[in-house]
């Protein structure tokens, strides 16, 4: 039988019966035989309330493992998944299950009651994640089959529910599993259909490729399963190789993550930059900044010692297990990621789209090379539109069994970056000699210098976010001039008994700084300092579009 991603599911549910499975981080756990009753139950509860194969359902709440089950109840139905991220405004929530045309839709209480039923049509029931309890309902067999479901488990499993009775639905390689939608920077985001193979041909690259990840491991599931980052590698590719899987169910303060590491220990850790930015920047930086440290780190023999405490430490942050920590969805700070090469620290980029359901290149930490997200993966293929591949950066576009069908009821959408199987991912990068990908950043980012010089905002915002007292900054064009809008480290400021003011002065000096290492096409003009963060996507990326006109 071809392998899909439910034939990889019932595999490892058979294999690990007795397993650990799903835990809530400081909450209730199941095994992988009780994730198979669950499903089942709502197998049945699928059928009796009208809902058939190719039918959509759509799942908006916290990362729990309850997410997990409707998520796997649906898969294996046969019906395709919508994944809704649970920051979505109420407008953006209703927007997604009427477009999407979805029947069910799995919700957190505390989402639903900010939504109203009627302006979903289409949608014949709701259920709580928390416990599937029905909250709506315009169908009276899905009201009586939820009323009466472990009488209906009871006669459809008279004996007793056992491995044997873990059969799911075949599906075609090219039949959609999800439909997921983007987090979009403008108005309404893009519903990309994934297929089977797609999301088979990532698990069976994680499955080959993270070879130190085994059953029986624990991992802790910290980026939302909603967005294809997190479902794949977090949360799909542990369970079918029969991992324990946790969730952390709140806000992943840095508290909440160190707890669940400290308790997890896990191989592996999947991560936005921000996260080990922020570790990084706050507790080590400092740190090897006193003058007796830069004193020592430069003797010889010693230097090596302090930074292999250091290294010693940070494993220890990360629960003193891990194998391999691999950053995805934004670039890595340059100087972050040079400092954890010099200590060794087995941190990797890799690089992704939706779209790619989301693998696009991958190398393990020992073999990626400084600012690159590694090589293409299996199954794909890459090429770059410049007339220089290794020097000039060009549009990257992808092929292969990775790429997504399309965006749903958006044939225009689709046809503005899909053209004869190869997708424009709309990055621009070179690719060494070697294979290895560099992005240089969003086509659509790009500024066009006075002369026609191409401009890479996100390439002055690196350096700029390593200078003194700068949290994070965007690189915009205001009448054919470069101006920064920077967010201080108003708290760090705070310590040194900085005021804001002061803080100003500084990001002025910061600028005539940086403006002495660019060239004169691409000097800032001007800075504005703003009192709060950026505001940001799902995925801790910065919302552009909003600060274009600041």
């Amino acid at each position: 039988m071809e392998e899909n991603l439910n034939q990889y599911i019932k595999d490892s549910i058979r294999k690990n019966w007795e397993e650990l499975s799903l835990t809530d981080f400081k909450g209730v756990s199941f095994q992988y035989r009780d994730i198979a009753r669950k499903i089942a139950k709502l197998h049945i509860l699928f059928k009796n309330g009208g809902v058939k194969p190719g039918d959509k359902i759509a799942i908006c709440g916290k990362n729990s493992a309850q997410w997990a089950v409707a998520f796997f109840a649906s898969i294996t139905y046969g019906a395709i998944a919508v994944p809704i991220l649970h920051e979505f405004k109420s407008d953006n929530i209703h927007h997604i299950v009427n477009h999407s045309d979805a029947k069910l839709l799995f919700i957190d209480l505390a989402i639903w009651e900010n939504l109203d039923s009627s302006a979903m049509k289409n949608l014949v029931g709701a259920f709580l994640i928390s416990d599937f309890s029905q909250l709506f309902s315009q169908n009276d067999e899905l009201t009586h089959a939820r009323k009466t479901l472990n009488e209906l488990f009871g006669k459809a499993y008279p004996e007793r529910f056992t491995k044997e009775d873990v059969i799911y639905y075949q599906p075609q390689q090219e039949e959609i599993v999800m439909i997921n939608y983007t987090s979009g920077s403008t108005g309404f985001s893009k519903g990309v259909m994934i297929p089977y193979r797609a999301i088979t041909s990532n698990i069976r690259f994680c499955l080959d490729n993270l070879k130190f990840i085994n059953e029986g491991d624990s991992l802790v599931c910290m980026l939302p399963m909603a967005h294809m980052y997190g479902m794949a590698v977090e949360l799909i590719h542990p369970f079918v190789k029969g991992c324990h899987i946790y969730f952390l169910t709140r806000i992943p303060s840095p508290k909440v993550i160190m707890d669940a590491f400290a308790t997890v220990k896990p191989k592996l850790i999947v991560t936005v930059p921000l996260i080990i930015e922020k570790i990084i920047k706050t507790k080590v930086f400092p740190l090897l900044d006193k003058p007796l440290m830069k004193i020592l780190l430069k003797v010889p023999l010693v230097d090596e010692r302090l930074l292999s405490k250091v290294k010693e430490k940070l494993q220890e942050t990360f629960g003193g297990n891990l194998c391999e920590l691999i950053i995805g969805g934004a670039a890595l700070n340059k100087d972050v990621e040079i400092f954890l090469r010099k200590i060794g620290f087995p941190a990797t980029v890799g690089y992704g789209m939706t779209e790619c359901a989301p693998l696009i290149s991958y190398a393990p930490w020992q073999e990626n090379r400084l600012s690159s997200c590694g090589k293409v993966v299996d199954r794909m293929q890459v090429q770059v539109k410049s007339y220089d591949t290794t020097s000039i950066p060009g549009e990257l576009w992808v092929k292969g069994e990775n790429t997504m069908i399309g965006y749903y009821k958006n044939q225009e959408a689709t046809d503005a970056i899909m053209n004869d199987g190869w997708m424009n991912t709309g990055d621009l990068c070179t690719i060494d000699e070697d294979g290895y990908i560099y992005i240089h950043g969003r086509s659509k980012n790009m500024i066009l210098g006075p002369s026609g010089q191409n401009i890479y905002p996100e390439e002055i915002e690196q350096k700029l976010n390593n200078m003194p007292y700068v949290n994070e900054s965007i690189i915009i064009d205001e009448n054919e001039k470069l101006v920064a809008l920077i967010y201080p480290d108003i708290e760090n400021g705070n310590q040194q008994g900085l005021s804001f003011d002061d803080l100003g002065k500084i990001m002025n000096e910061n600028i005539l700084a940086l403006n002495k290492e660019l060239p004169t096409y691409a000097q800032i003009s001007r800075v504005k300092v703003f009192h709060e963060e950026f505001e940001k996507t799902p995925k801790r990326s910065i919302k552009r579009y909003l600060y274009q006109h600041s």
